[in-house]
């Protein structure tokens, strides 16, 4: 549990700071400044992808296809509950809406890309080394 809890402290802050920079980089270009609710925002938003996408492990019975579309769901659907909750202290315009989602889900889709293939890569080192301990059994 305390490997996970590291691990998980780990991707939040990878997430995050990738986000963050990135925003920064894109605020520079076009000339625009992030509020500071924009980032409490951008942080929460890191943190409830990192939780879901280290939640894997309970959708291992499914594709990794479905697994991936399921987790992008449950990930969208936490985010505009997240959103909802926030829209009472600081209301959000429809348009809004359609702008956090879409700059959730390109972020989304590259960190989780990143995470899905060190995943596939640990499996893939770990599967070797079973191989060469077994070729050392016999």
């Amino acid at each position: 549990m305390k490997d996970y809890l590291k691990t998980l402290f780990l991707y939040i802050c990878i997430s995050y700071t990738m986000v963050s920079v990135s925003g920064a980089v894109v605020n520079v270009l076009s000339g625009t400044k992030t509020s500071n609710s924009n980032t409490i925002i951008m942080f929460g938003l890191c943190l409830i992808a990192s939780l879901v996408l280290s939640l894997h492990k309970l959708f291992v019975n499914f594709s990794p296809l479905l697994m991936i579309i399921l987790q992008y769901v449950i990930v969208v659907s936490l985010c505009a509950g997240f959103l909802f909750i926030l829209s009472f202290i600081d209301p959000i315009s429809p348009k809004g809406w359609l702008e956090y989602f879409r700059s959730f889900t390109i972020p989304y889709i590259i960190i989780a890309a990143i995470y899905y293939y060190s995943l596939y890569a640990e499996a893939k080192n770990q599967d070797k080394m079973v191989k060469e301990i077994q070729e050392g059994k016999k």
